[in-house]
């Protein structure tokens, strides 16, 4: 039976990777894989890392995370670019288009094995079932000539709730879109009520930390009932509970790259290289 292991946020760190792939091969030898968003940026080998998952791609598949969604942003707007980016190597490669073209045909969320797989978070509101049917609907878009609408005042949010804003908007208003992008890819704090922050990365200071909460902490979240697979929070590190794991151990940061197989949940990590 083959096995399928899901690997946490790469960010560019390909040499981690090359190793953490060969150890699953000696193990599963025809193993699957899916990552968790974040291939790219803030390590030193993007193109490299990226064009190794493109030559996978008859057994792998990823899920967009932040940093791919903004390297399509820059693509439309170079200016957009910010000095801590490490893509370089992609924006100037000659197989550019090749390889944005299949990023643009990924997925913003993947539901497998009773896994619901996305890159950051998901909406109180949300089942497992509509966050895959809410992903299908930007995922159509990405794949069309009119992918390059999603990206102006992509990251105009603050914070926002699903129910209170979105939930009665027509299925392809852009803001609606928008929110599913940002949502799957960049959530990681809510208030009580379900209201996504957007900005905050850390719980910094008392008043921030009453009045918001991690996305997974909510009551009422109607993905409880089942598993969901993240990465994204690199200071939360490896969390291995029955309804969430995130996979970001934070490997650019000189720490580890991790792989959870989906049949067993073992875990198989190496070092930052």
């Amino acid at each position: 039976m083959k096995t399928t292991y899901a690997i946490g946020d790469v960010h560019g760190c390909k040499k981690s990777l090359s190793i953490l792939l060969k150890k699953i091969h000696k193990k599963s030898p025809e193993a699957n894989f899916i990552f968790l968003g974040d291939l790219i940026n803030k390590g030193p080998q993007s193109l490299d890392t990226l064009r190794m998952v493109y030559s996978m791609r008859n057994y792998a598949k990823i899920v967009l995370g932040n940093h791919e969604i903004h390297l399509l942003d820059v693509l439309i707007n170079i200016n957009k670019k910010s000095k801590l980016d490490t893509f370089n190597d992609i924006l100037d490669a000659p197989d550019k288009k090749k390889l944005v073209s299949w990023l643009r045909t990924q997925p913003l969320a993947i539901y497998y094995k009773k896994y619901l797989m996305i890159h950051a978070g998901v909406a109180k509101q949300w089942t497992a079932q509509q966050t895959i049917k809410l992903s299908h609907q930007v995922e159509k878009i990405l794949r069309t000539s009119y992918w390059k609408n999603l990206f102006f005042k992509l990251y105009n949010h603050n914070s926002i709730n699903w129910d209170n804003h979105l939930h009665t908007i027509h299925l392809n208003t852009i803001d609606k879109l928008q929110f599913i992008i940002n949502t799957l890819t960049r959530t990681r704090f809510c208030k009580i009520d379900g209201t996504i922050e957007f900005i905050k990365k850390n719980i910094k200071n008392n008043n921030f930390q009453s009045n918001y909460i991690p996305w997974f902490d909510l009551p009422n979240r109607k993905t409880i009932d089942i598993t969901v697979l993240f990465g994204h929070w690199s200071t939360l590190g490896l969390i291995m509970k029955p309804n969430i794991i995130c996979l970001d151990t934070g490997c650019v940061w000189g720490n580890k790259l991790t792989a959870l197989c989906l049949e067993d949940r073992s875990i198989i990590q190496v070092n930052n290289f």
